[in-house]
């Protein structure tokens, strides 16, 4: 007896199915847009005791200024970290242009990296813009760090 098995007919009426399926769906396109952040960061820096860095995160035509600050070395048993208030400033401006604005705060800092949010703006495509960061506690002044970056068209 030539008869096909119920397991291959299921498998065939599967297979007719999807490809019927797919034969009168319409094709729908992906339109999901992918926005990337650049981030452009100066070197990091010795001031106050601490490394210091700058950053220009870069979304579009958004920008945020990032400030960091880190432990100058790694802490040793002889001379463990002590908690620390320190008072930082970050702002931002478009070169030769208007300023993005300037946040001053005091963040608690200990042994590891805190990064500081500063100002978020739209700016032109095509424009420079220019971060600086300072950051000071008693006894000792700032020595501010700069970062420019372009925003990308």
């Amino acid at each position: 007896m030539n008869r096909p098995s119920m397991k291959g007919l299921t498998l065939l009426a599967a297979g007719v199915a999807t490809a019927g399926a797919l034969m009168t769906a319409p094709a729908q396109a992906a339109t999901t847009a992918v926005t990337t952040t650049t981030e452009t960061c100066s070197p990091w820096s010795l001031q106050s005791g601490l490394m210091t860095q700058v950053c220009a995160a870069i979304t579009g035509g958004s920008v945020q200024f990032l400030g960091r600050v880190a432990l100058a070395g790694p802490p040793t048993p002889d001379f463990p970290p002590q908690p620390q208030t320190l008072s930082t400033t970050l702002s931002g401006q478009v070169v030769g242009g208007a300023s993005l604005g300037s946040i001053a705060q005091n963040v608690n800092f200990l042994a590891s990296t805190v990064t500081v949010n500063g100002p978020t703006a739209t700016v032109a495509c095509g424009s420079t813009v220019s971060g600086t960061f300072g950051v000071s506690k008693f006894g000792w002044g700032p020595s501010p760090v700069t970062v420019n970056a372009v925003v990308p068209c």
